[in-house]
This record gives structure tokens, sequence and C-alpha cells, in this order.
């Protein structure tokens, strides 16, 4: 099968291979192997298989060179489809035998082809920009046995390029700069423009660049695109901004080429290539006098036509005179050159300054140092205006001293001020009693202070006083503008100068005064707490050491000495030893102290100074005589000194007696379930066993009601008579008070029960046994109840102590006073029974000694 190209080409390089395979191909049938490539002129073998099945082989020879693609025109403009080419195999005899079909990209959409001859034709305008090429299979088919004629083959329809495309520049507009003054020639930016076109394939994306607008000041490469600087010596300061128009134009830039174009917009960059320059060269200044110094006074400035680091100045003075007075700094933000002072201007001594200012690029180029020197120079007068000024004291700060316990009066030291100004007024000074009691007054005239008050330094030994001095004459005769502005001094009332000064025009200085100490204080021994004196101290042991006070001031140190008082009695109990360095040590004179014969002990102490004059004071110390333990240590004073001693603070108390109280409250709950608990004296019903009661009752003594009563075993006819309440006295019936060894017979007593027994006990005891036995509520079990029956009493009588009370006892008790203060209150209680005798009859005792 070979394919057949179509007639028109449009190229000469087309159109001749198309008329050579014309002129090769029209004697001559090949098969086209597509996508194969060229193959030389040699003999290729198709066997066929005939209808016995014998393989016949075809002799045919080759084709110099085979098509292996179309060439289709894009963007083609037309009613008609347009042609393609043609697909003919060699087994088509022409009598429609054959059928041809189509297939890859594109097939029955865009190239169709007619299956009995074999013509392609594309329906659609293509476009190469989208699509390049197809790559698409022919296949020629026996319409009879619908078997392949030849082997499928594969072809390539190219899409070829017309100028349909102009060049871009995708990134456009652009910005860029180039330093000011740049040398011809330097390279400014580099455009791209873009073409869509083929490059490939004839001029139709050969892209020339050419400027439209921007000369003479830059011109462009017209291969690269490059923007370069076309003229010399560019200066910022005279065009800064530039715009510069460039084209781009394929085929070549030849005529009928499309074209498309940008814009670069070009900024000239500063340099530092302009010198600072003062507009005029004298500048004048007005300062007065009563500037501060630091603070700005003026301001000067040089222009600078660069920018940024190229347009910096730095500004100073050049001459000595100028710059020991004046400072010059540079504002970052103005560039001027601010003048500040240094020193205080006076008027009186120079009126005037002459400045040689220099203004300075610390940034320099070396490229344009010929255009240098880049500074200038500029001469600033300065004048001093006289300013009315308030009075200078000759100090800063007085510190002035006066003894205290002067009399009224007294001169203390005086300020002085003087006005700075040439007319040199008189000056009046005052006190400022906002701050001040008044302790001092000022000669108005002089200055001179002096006390009006007695001075203690024991209460205030430093006053700080406020003393302001004001030109005479320099005050509004008005009544008053403010209180806090009125300024009085305690000077007589025809130096007193009244009326409200201008705070403007006064000055004011601090003085201190000291207060220097006289010896006018005794001195004293602190007695706030009393000495503790030890009851088993020895003679000649120290008893304390102690040391005295002195409110005066020694510039040496105090000095202080002690000693008894001369004009009393030797003491035989204590006396005292000066140990020379301002203490003294008390000492017991006699062995062992009695705090029950006597607790405390005063001991005056006289106590000298060493002041001019000496000054001696007396004080009397408390010494108390306390129980000491080994060592000296004290046991006991008080009663809170043993809680004391004995390291409990209030919170140990207050805890020990929450312990003490929680402990009884345990033990009162005890009793309490202990006497509520009732033993049940049976524990089941099917528990069928001799039951033992037991009474675990020791017995409480005569009080003790809860225990059996013995009396119904003694008389049981009695015992009916007697059930009543044990722990309630009955009715009608007086208690009887028997002492010791006494015994009287009576009611209820040991005597009248066995007198009056009826019945033996052992009778009774056999009618309760019967009882129990005849009693049908009681357990279905034996009981066994046991009587503590001990007799009837012991001859030698009752040695209780109930009813003793009444009893008069000869026994003498005096001897208990001699035996120490241990026995003292077992003294005082049988002292007071001694004397009192019982007068009372004897009347009958309460029966609570039942048993």
């Amino acid at each position: 099968m070979r394919i057949l190209v179509p007639t028109s080409c449009l190229c000469p390089v087309l159109l001749c291979l198309c008329v050579l395979e014309r002129s090769y191909g029209s004697g001559h049938h090949a098969i086209s192997k597509l996508p194969g490539r060229n193959h030389s002129l040699t003999h290729s073998h198709n066997q066929t298989r005939g209808p016995n099945g014998e393989t016949e082989v075809h002799h045919r020879p080759k084709r110099g060179w085979i098509w292996n693609q179309f060439f289709v025109l894009e963007e083609h403009i037309g009613p008609d489809a347009q042609y393609v080419g043609k697909l003919h195999s060699n087994s088509d005899k022409g009598d429609g035998s054959v059928r041809y079909i189509l297939s890859g990209e594109g097939a029955g959409t865009i190239f169709i082809i007619d299956e009995s001859t074999g013509d392609i034709h594309a329906t659609k305008s293509l476009d190469r920009e989208k699509k390049t090429h197809y790559v698409l299979h022919a296949q020629a088919i026996d319409r009879n046995t619908n078997k392949p004629l030849e082997p499928e083959s594969e072809f390539i329809i190219k899409v070829q390029d017309i100028n349909d495309n102009a060049p871009k520049f995708p990134d456009g507009p652009f910005d860029t700069s180039v330093a000011e003054m740049s040398e011809v020639g330097t390279s400014v930016f580099q455009v791209t423009a873009t073409d869509a076109d083929d490059p490939t394939y004839g001029n139709s994306a050969r892209v020339v660049y050419s400027i439209l607008q921007g000369q003479p000041y830059f011109s462009v490469d017209p291969k690269t695109g490059i923007i370069r600087t076309a003229l010399a010596g560019m200066d910022r300061e005279a065009r800064e901004h530039y715009t510069v128009v460039i084209q781009a134009k394929d085929m070549a830039g030849q005529v009928g080429g499309l074209s498309g174009s940008t814009t670069v917009n070009i900024t000239l960059t500063d340099v530092n290539d302009n010198p600072p320059n003062f507009p005029q060269k004298n500048y004048q200044l007005y300062v007065p006098e009563s500037a501060q110094v630091g603070k700005p006074v003026g301001k000067i400035r040089a222009t600078d036509e660069d920018l940024g680091i190229n347009a910096e100045i730095k500004y100073s003075i050049m001459n000595s005179e100028g710059a020991t007075t004046f400072s010059i700094h540079t504002d970052r933000d103005t560039r001027e050159g601010i003048i500040s002072l240094k020193k205080p201007l006076n008027f009186e001594k120079k009126k005037s300054y002459t400045l040689h200012i220099e203004a300075v690029n610390p940034h320099l180029d070396p490229r344009f140092s010929h255009l240098g020197p880049y500074k200038d120079t500029a001469t600033l007068k300065i004048t001093v205006g006289d300013v009315d000024e308030p009075p200078v004291f000759s100090m800063d700060h007085y510190i002035l001293d006066v003894y205290e316990n002067s009399p009224v009066g007294t001169e203390v030291g005086s300020v002085t001020a003087h006005d700075p100004d040439s007319k040199n007024s008189p000056i009046r000074y005052f006190i400022d009693r906002r701050n001040e009691d008044s302790y001092f007054s000022i000669e108005a005239d002089s200055g001179m202070i002096r006390t009006t008050q007695v001075l203690d330094r024991e209460k205030t030994p430093w006053h700080n006083l406020s003393v302001s001095a004001s030109e005479v004459g320099r005050y509004t005769q008005r009544a008053f503008l403010s209180s806090r502005n009125i300024w009085t001094a305690p000077s007589p009332a025809s130096q007193r100068p009244t009326g409200i000064y201008n705070p403007s025009f006064l000055s004011h200085v601090p003085v201190t005064v000291q207060v220097l100490d006289k010896n006018d204080n005794p001195p004293e021994i602190p007695t706030d707490e009393d000495i503790i004196v030890c009851e088993s101290i020895r003679p000649g042991q120290v008893i304390q050491t102690i040391s005295a006070v002195d409110k005066d001031d020694f510039a040496n140190g105090q000095h202080f000495s002690f000693s008894l008082p001369s004009w009393m009695p030797i003491n035989p109990n204590f006396t005292l030893k000066d140990n020379g360095d301002s203490t003294a040590s008390i000492v017991a004179r006699r062995r062992r102290f009695s705090r029950l014969a006597q607790e405390l002990y005063s001991l005056p102490i006289v106590v000298h100074d060493g002041g001019e004059p000496s000054l001696s004071g007396t004080s009397t110390l408390t010494l108390r005589v306390c129980p000491c333990q080994r060592g000296g240590r004290t046991k006991t004073c008080q009663s809170e000194a043993f809680l004391l001693s004995a390291g409990l603070s209030t919170g140990a108390l207050i805890a020990i007696l929450l312990c003490v109280l929680i402990l009884l409250s345990i033990v009162i709950l005890f009793i309490t379930l202990r006497r509520s608990k009732k033993e049940p004296l049976i524990i089941s019903e099917e528990d069928v066993r001799e039951n033992v009661v037991t009474y675990d009752d020791e017995g409480g003594g005569e009080e003790d009601t809860e225990a059996f009563d013995i009396t119904a075993l003694r008389n049981p006819a009695a015992a009916e008579e007697l059930k009543f309440r044990r722990d309630v006295r009955p009715d009608g019936v007086r208690p009887r008070i028997y002492g010791p060894g006494y015994c009287q017979p009576g009611r209820g007593s040991p005597a009248s029960l066995d007198t009056e027994a009826e019945l033996d006990v052992r009778d009774f005891i056999k009618q309760r046994l019967d009882e129990a036995d005849q009693d049908t509520s009681v357990p279905p079990y034996d009981s066994l109840q046991t009587y503590a029956y001990e007799g009837q009493g012991s001859p030698t009588g009752s040695i209780s102590s109930l009813g003793s009370a009444g009893v008069r006892s000869d026994q003498d008790y005096n001897f208990l006073d001699d035996w120490g203060p241990e026995f003292q209150k077992l003294a005082e209680l049988y002292s007071a029974e001694i004397g009192a005798e019982s007068t009372e009859t004897e009347k009958p005792a309460y029966p609570d000694t039942q048993k």
C-alpha cells in the first residue's frame, strides 16, 4: 500500500518532493511501511497463502524513499474539506473490492477517508499551537472476505504552521532602575518576548526588538532585548523617571510580520554627586541669658539635593570660642543642625558669640570626588539677651549649728545672696513657713537667722529650712493672689515687706540647722523588768550585771560610774561592784533568801555620767526572790512563770485542756453505757440449761443503794415495809449521828434487827424457794440465787468515818506550825477546827448504812 500526497504543495521543497514522488511512483507501486524509516532500494518478499494452503512469494522492488507523514495547513478557511492525501494498495484493481479503514487520533471526527478511493480530508480548521500532529493507522480489507490485504500501517499528519501569532511580553510592564551618572552602554534591563508560532519553520517565530520611546536616553539590543543607557551624565536631580517602550516583531522584522510591545519604567537611583550647601553664609541668633543648659537655643540647615544616606550631613563648630559654650548635633529627620547651650550665659560678662559652622557629607563616593569638596561653611552670630534674673545665693546648701537650750534670739548663722544683674538691687530674705515650724526667724536685710524658741536636741536634733531671696520692690502691691505665694518674715513691722511675690523672681536655698548637745539629761538604769535572786544564792555571787542609758550625746562615747546611795545605811543583803566599763554588778551579801519570808527587795543605785558638768541619777531596782534550778535557772516565781519555764505556750495549754476534757467525756460516756447495759436472762427459748445469775457488785460503801438489801434476810416481815426508793429519804425519818465506836440501838440498827427478827434466815430462804418454784413466770430451769450474808457485825464496832464529823477531838495540832511551810496549809485547817465546839444536840441519822 502506498500513500499519495496532494498535488498542491506550498513550499518549494515540498513541491520538488511532490514532483519526484509522482514521477517515480507513476511506474512503480510500492507499499509504505508506516511509521518506518526510509528503506534502501532492495527487493522485499510478499507472501500470500493460496486456496490449497501453499505459500506464494511475490517479488517486488522497494522504493528509494517512503512518505511517512502528511501535511495539512492550520487555520484553513473554506466551504470544502481540506484534502490531506490518498491511501492506495497494490491489491486494489479499481473494481471496488478493497475497503480502506482509518483509525487513530481524530479519525472519523477531524479526518475522514473515502473507503473506496482512500482519499483523506480534514473536516475542521486545525490550530498548530494547540496540537502539532496526529498519529493515525491505515488498513486495507478485502470486501468479499473481510480479511486484511496488508498489515496495518501507521502514519503522521502534521499541522503545517502559518504566522498567525504576534510576539507577546507575558510579564510586562516592567519597573527597573539604574544609577544616575552611569556610563553609556550600562545594562539596565532585559526584556524577552514569546511567539506561539513554530520556531523551526520559517521566520514566524523569529523576533526582532526595537525601541519606540525612550530615545536618546536608552537603546535596546535587537536580538537579545537588553536595554542599555545611551546618554552620558544622566542626572537624577534633573530628571528621575523615564518611560521606555520596546517593540518585538516576528518574521525577523520584515514587512508583514506581527508585532507586540511593552513598557519599561526606569528610575534613576541617587549617588552622592552633590555636596551640602548653606543657602546663605551669615546667620544671626538671639539667645536670652536665662536659657537653660542642655536645651536647644536655635537651629541651622544646609541643603543637599541627594537622597538617603548620600544626603546625610554632619555639623560641627570649628572655632574654640563657640565650641566651649555651644554644641551642635544633627536631627536625623529634618537634617538640621540643632544648637544647644553647654554653659550658662551671662549678659554682664559676654554679650555675643560668633560660631563658624561646617556641614560635611560623611559618606563619600570616590567616583565623584572630582565634583567636591563635599562640605560647606557658614557663620552664626549669637547675641546674648539681658534678662532680669533672680538673686543668686553664695552657696547651694547651708549647714548651720546651735547649742540646745540656747536663749531665744541666739544667732545661728546667716545666708547671703546677690543680684546678678548689672543694677545690683538690694536683696530681702524670707523663710518658707510651709515646711518648718516657727523655731527660727531671719532678718530680711542681712539674712541673719536667729532662734525663736528654746531648742531641745533630744526632741529634734535637726531642722530643715528653706530660705528665699528676692530683689527689693520685685513684688506686686496687691492684697493677695494665692495663699501659697504669700511670703512673710518674723522681722520688725517696719522692715517686713508685704505683698505677693512673683515666684519666677525668687531664689531658694536649703538650710540645715544642727542642734548641738548639752549635758542636760541625767543617766538612768532601765527598770522595766525585775531582777531575779535565787533562794540558794551564796554570799559574793553576782546576781546580775547592769548598765545605764543617757539621752545626751557624747562625742567620745558614754561613760558611767555606779554606786550605792551614801545617805542610806549599808544594805545587809546586797552590794554593788563598779566594773569600770560603764557597767556594774549586783552581788549578794548573805546566804539563802526565802521567798516565803520576803519576796521583793528594793535596791537604789546612783549613776554618774562623764559629761561637763557631770550629772547623776538614782534608779531603784526591784529584786525578786525565786526558787531556782541547779545552775541558777529560775524555777518558779509566778503562776505564769512556771508555765513559761516549762516551755508551754498558750496554744499548748489550750490543747492540753481540750485533751483532758475529751478524756473526761469518754469516761462519763463509758460509765453511762455500763450502767444502762442489761444482760438478758434468757438467751434463747430453745436454750434449756441452768442459769447462774451473778451480781458483780463490789459495793459502794454506806451510800450504795444499788446492792442487795440484807434487811430482808434478817427481818422478812419488815422487807415489805422497806420497799421505797433508796435514793430518796423517807418522810418523817430524821438522820442520827453516831460517833466512832458509839452504837445506839434503834430502828434500822444491827442490834434492833437481831432482836426484832421473828423468822430465821433459813426459814426466809426456804420461803423464797417455795415462791420461786410456784411462780409460773420464771424460766423452765433452776435459778441459783446467792445471798452474801456475813453475820451480825463486828464486836469492835464500825470504823466508818460517817458521822464522825461532829465528834470532838482533843488532839493539839500546834506542832504543825514548826514543821515548815510544807505543812502550813494543814496547820491552818486544823487550827480552825480546834477552837470550834459542837453545841448541837444529837439528832437521829438517816439509816443510809444498811447492808
